[in-house]
């Protein structure tokens, strides 16, 4: 059950809001049209509900906000706009990486490209997809969780009519299984033909909410659509013979050769047309849109009014304090339905394809996207009992049609169209249309005594803020995924590797180095070795990949600063960059030995404290390009950072370091030791002094300082955007 109470957006300078006192319901088991012309406040709306915008208002999925939920990807999948994604990633990778955003295995994914027909496309990268294709995966990755509702912006938009007829068909499924489904659309036929029930609204207002039968008698009208290139005469041809039989017979001019005859029908237009020798290039019946009803006019807060108000408050209190006593707590749809979300789309294929397609592992969607809202938050994540679906609309005598939107005098804008199972006090609010609905009784911080927005997370201006992003369930593994699914890393280390060698072999033939930068490629020309450049340069793509192609928060185009996958990304950055330091140092000694011998390599005398250092400057380039890319969402943002620690804080730092101390550090690790409880063994003071020893470096105190500057600044901006985030 989806519930939307108030929802009124922030109005901008002078203009009005774009929603304003919107209240409807979407209910489990029907498939509901949020119809509206384009810039009516549809898409608004549902990112009203979704608390992706600041407004007024609330809206409750099973009777819980969508901020009070623990996983709100298991509750609600979305469909807003495109699926962002990388071009090179492949459709497999794209959904495996969102099955561990949201917690469920990555065979979820395979299942689901079967479901939706695009199991011949799972190595297809996202870049090659056609229109049809991409929203056949945005649908998936909706569908990956279970969710119980599915609120759907536009999802036909741009497909063909059996692209429709197929998408309208799952959504079907999903609302037979016992879910909810709420789409936007601007077509009026479209909403008619495929939901079961219309709301429709203007200037984000609502205006009619009606079964679509009611919805198809009241709004569309049947009607003749003629080309001619006669079209006046046709219509004066018309008109006369209606006028002369007394019947009512309506003629609309679309084009300077297309009519739109209501009242009639093609033979009889076709009769009139060769009675009078007028060419007629097309007759067809159509389904015409009568246009939407005017919007109501705010009413005036007068004192009729405001008694009018009060009248409804008290009667919707009584009302809704009578009906939660008599019900339960919690509410289960029994009976099953014939059908399931498997078969209708081997219906939907059939009519596409001409043939049904079986598929053995569908059964597994048949998984409990309506369960109680308290189940499955403490289960195995993706696997669940299975539901019951209603066998019919009569099967669900409770959920009685809202009131009739149709206001007497004197009633608010939101009075009359209060849901009669709503709690009495969020009955209370919004009959007193005032700026938002409080949240029922019973939910966590209800009938607490402290202020109003620690309770229901909104402002004291009753401004309700924007929900946060929830991290990805399994971080470490999406950030495996996210990294692996595209070529970047290969190539990156191909390159590094490459360069590496060919700048230690330059490097021996001039002779002069040093063993420890002939192992590293590092002249004294280059501010970085070039594995330490490509470690930063893998680090940076870490968010800068993220901002430019979001998948966690599409619907923002942000990247929530969650610590588990800020954790996730330094250690799986961490690791690259020590593989890609291994690989060059094995190359470069690999390519010395092979063109020049044994002559410019000889046994280290110690080699802890440089594979240390090495070590340490790969993972703090690594982490810099990563934190850095962070703070200002690209990836150059974040190479650059890593450029400059040796190119402007490594001068620094060493200015700060000429000259002798005044005072000897002699005996340090001896007093480190002192403070810890239990000593540490004696091996360890060598490993302590060689940490100590790279930290004073000059490169290594800058990394340390830049690393300390970054996180801060990563923590700063995270807190100080949380409101977004």
């Amino acid at each position: 059950m989806l519930q939307a109470i108030g929802l009124t957006s922030t109005a901008r300078r002078e203009l009005p809001p774009v929603v304003n006192d919107l209240t409807f319901e979407a209910r489990p088991g029907y498939v509901t049209a949020l119809l509206g012309e384009p810039g009516s406040g549809k898409t608004t709306a549902l990112r009203l509900m979704l608390e992706l915008e600041p407004g007024r208002g609330v809206t409750y999925f099973r009777g819980r906000p969508l901020h009070r939920i623990p996983h709100p990807g298991r509750e609600v999948g979305v469909l807003l706009g495109d699926v962002p994604g990388h071009p090179s990633r492949t459709v497999r990778n794209q959904l495996r990486m969102l099955s561990a955003a949201v917690g469920v295995p990555a065979s979820r994914a395979d299942v689901l490209m079967e479901v939706v027909g695009i199991g011949g496309l799972r190595d297809r990268r996202l870049g090659s997809l056609s229109t049809g294709m991409e929203r056949r995966v945005a649908l998936a990755a909706a569908l990956l969780a279970d969710p119980c509702t599915l609120l759907l912006d536009e999802p036909a938009a741009g497909l063909h009519s059996r692209e429709r007829a197929w998408l309208h068909g799952l959504l079907r499924g999903h609302a037979s299984l016992g879910g909810a489904v709420l789409f936007t659309t601007d077509d009026a036929k479209e909403a008619a033909r495929y939901a079961d029930r219309v709301v429709s609204i203007a200037s984000g207002r609502l205006v009619a909410d009606q079964e679509a039968v009611d919805f198809a008698r009241t709004r569309l009208r049947p009607r003749v659509a003629v080309r001619t290139p006669h079209a006046a005469r046709l219509a004066d041809v018309l008109g006369r013979e209606a006028r002369s039989a007394h019947r009512v017979v309506e003629i609309v001019e679309e084009s300077g050769s297309r009519l739109s005859v209501y009242g009639s029908n093609c033979a009889e237009i076709g009769e009139a047309a060769f009675r009078h020798g007028v060419l007629v290039h097309q007759l067809a019946d159509e389904t015409g849109d009568a246009g939407a009803p005017v919007p109501p006019v705010p009413q005036a807060r007068t004192r009729a009014g405001t008694a009018a108000r009060m009248e409804v408050r008290a009667d919707a209190r009584a009302e809704a304090r009578t009906e939660v006593r008599a019900e339960s707590p919690a509410r289960q749809v029994q009976g099953s339905a014939p059908g399931s979300v498997v078969g209708l789309v081997a219906g939907a294929e059939a009519q596409v394809h001409g043939g049904p397609r079986p598929d053995p592992r569908a059964a597994l969607l048949t998984g409990p996207a309506c369960a109680d809202p308290g189940a499955g938050d403490d289960g195995e994540p993706g696997v669940a009992p299975l539901r019951a679906a209603p066998p019919a609309r009569e099967a669900l005598p409770e959920l009685a049609p809202p009131p009739d939107p149709v206001r007497s005098a004197g009633q608010g804008p939101a009075a009359a169209r209060v849901p009669a199972r709503l709690p009495a006090a969020v009955a209370d609010a919004a009959a007193a249309g005032g700026p938002e609905a409080s949240e029922p009784p019973g939910t966590e911080g209800g009938g607490g005594t402290g202020p109003r927005h620690a309770r229901s997370g909104r402002g004291s201006s009753g401004l309700r803020r924007v929900r946060r992003v929830g991290g990805p369930l399994w971080p470490l593994r999406y950030e495996l995924r996210r990294v692996f699914g595209t070529a970047t890393p290969l190539l990156t280390a191909a390159l590094v590797v490459t360069v590496s060698a060919l700048t230690s072999l330059v490097l021996a033939r001039a002779g002069h180095t040093p063993q420890n930068r002939l192992l590293a490629a590092w002249p004294e020309l280059l501010p970085l070795p070039p594995a330490a450049l490509g470690a930063g340069l893998l680090g940076s793509l870490a968010f800068g990949e993220e901002y430019r192609y979001p998948a966690l928060a599409a619907d923002r185009g942000t990247v929530p600063r969650r610590l588990g996958l800020l954790t996730a990304k330094l250690a799986v950055s961490a690791a690259l960059a020590l593989v890609l330091g291994t690989l060059a140092v094995a190359a470069d000694s690999t390519a010395l030995r092979l063109v020049f011998g044994s002559g410019p390599l000889s046994p280290p005398a110690e080699w802890i404290s440089p594979a240390a250092s090495w070590a340490g400057l790969l993972v703090g380039c690594a982490w810099a390009g990563l934190l850095a890319s962070g703070v200002f969402r690209a990836a150059s943002a974040g190479f650059a950072a890593v450029l400059a620690v040796p190119v402007a804080v490594v001068p620094l730092v060493r200015k700060v370091l000429d000259g002798p101390s005044a005072y000897p550090v002699t005996g340090i690790v001896s007093r480190l030791r002192g403070p810890l409880w239990s000593p540490w063994p004696p091996e360890a003071d060598r490993i302590v002094l060689g940490a100590l020893r790279v930290m004073v470096q000059p490169v290594g105190t800058a990394l340390v300082l830049s690393l300390m500057v970054l996180l801060c600044a990563y923590a700063f901006t995270g807190l100080r955007g949380r409101v977004r985030w």
